[in-house]
């Protein structure tokens, strides 16, 4: 993608590590791409199973935006989150979908992109709980808003010391499936 400013809305259910891995978004293009991200977050009283959101503005320029007004690239691990969070995507948005967790999802004419994240990470890495960091590998092929390299740093300086390797792979995982797809 190559623009000027992209608005990214990454969504799942509480306990997928949504927040986390907007977070190492942000921090893979402002720290070691030296380009501009601002973060925000948000998560229902619920936290854990209930619909959660993590939004990351990506530039070239400084940012002014202090919302998301429109995402440009959506990400939806639930169809719970899905549902809530599809609304004021823009109408020709890049949609990231999990479908074995989002299985109705009537988008018109957004591009659409199905990689069974839940299931890399369950099969390839052996634990679901990475299912967040194959997301990002999987966004990061499908969108090129963020380099490899860039989100690998930043994964292994924000995982807790000790998941470095098994966080790295998942990246990995994520990446080269939807690379395929692009």
């Amino acid at each position: 993608m190559n623009n000027k400013e992209y608005q990214v809305r990454l969504s799942g259910f509480g306990g997928q590590g949504i927040i986390l891995a907007g977070i190492i978004l942000g921090e893979a293009v402002s720290l070691y791409e030296n380009r501009f991200a601002v973060q925000f977050q948000s998560y229902g009283p619920e936290a854990r199973g209930g619909a959660s959101r993590a939004e990351v503005v990506i530039s070239d320029e400084e940012i002014d935006l202090l919302e998301l007004i429109e995402p440009d690239v959506f990400l939806a691990l639930s169809q719970q989150a899905f549902d809530k969070y599809i609304g004021d995507a823009h109408e020709k948005a890049l949609v990231i979908v999990d479908p074995d967790y989002v299985t109705n999802a009537p988008l018109s004419s957004r591009k659409v992109f199905a990689v069974p994240v839940s299931r890399i990470a369950r099969e390839q890495i052996g634990k679901t709980i990475v299912i967040n960091m194959v997301a990002l590998g999987a966004l990061a092929a499908i969108t090129g808003l963020v380099g490899i390299d860039a989100l690998k740093k930043a994964v292994s300086a924000r995982v807790p010391p000790g998941t470095e390797k098994i966080n790295l792979k998942a990246v990995l995982a994520g990446y080269e499936s939807a690379r395929e797809m692009n």
